[in-house]
């Protein structure tokens, strides 16, 4: 049954990963392209609208692969599955706390993860860049330079990082995405 693979899928993604949505994202792009459920090529462009969308990574892509597979149902269900184990968790947490710290293997712990979720976003990174702009799935592919893709990356980082310089201020990140949509529809020919 789709609904149990899906929360079962989900839940133990959301049990297993530590640092957030990103460090997620390895976890499941391989469970949603083993089995079956999006290609390669749709797990990228997901990532693109997720992180654009309002919400945190992984529930959004939890939200899209369940919905992609079953509907509402699956959606609510992924959803729920990946939700959980942080739920669950941080209930936990909140009770011991203050008698959790006070042991050193417990900083220890808390210290080993934080190198690991750092690998998995820098990792997950490297896969966009290599996906997008050179069009690389696997090590054997050919390599195919998608100019478009960096001229837009360029643009949009040559915006942020002029008004950080000049106004001493970040531009809002809704309105980099904005215009990186609006390029991506005039270089991709959606416009």
């Amino acid at each position: 049954m789709i609904y149990l693979k899906l929360f079962l899928t989900f839940l133990k993604i959301g049990a297993v990963s530590f640092g957030g949505g990103y460090s997620m994202i390895p976890l499941v792009t391989e469970e949603a392209i083993s089995n079956g459920w999006l290609t390669s090529a749709e797990v990228m462009n997901f990532i693109a609208v997720a992180e654009s969308t309002p919400g945190p990574i992984a529930i959004n892509m939890a939200t899209f692969v369940g919905a992609s597979q079953g509907g509402i149902l699956g959606a609510i269900v992924a959803t729920l599955g990946v939700v959980l184990p942080s739920f669950i968790i941080i209930l936990v947490i909140v009770a011991l706390i203050k008698k959790l710290l006070k042991f050193a293997g417990v900083k220890a712990f808390l210290g080993g993860i934080r190198p690991v979720a750092v690998g998995l976003i820098l990792a997950t990174a490297v896969t966009m860049i290599l996906t997008v702009i050179f069009s690389l799935e696997t090590v054997y592919d050919k390599v195919i330079f998608d100019w478009k893709a960096l001229v837009i990356f360029g643009v949009v980082a040559g915006i942020h990082y002029t008004v950080k310089f000049w106004k001493k201020k970040t531009i809002s990140p809704i309105l980099l995405i904005v215009i990186s949509a609006g390029l991506g529809a005039i270089f991709y020919g959606l416009l």
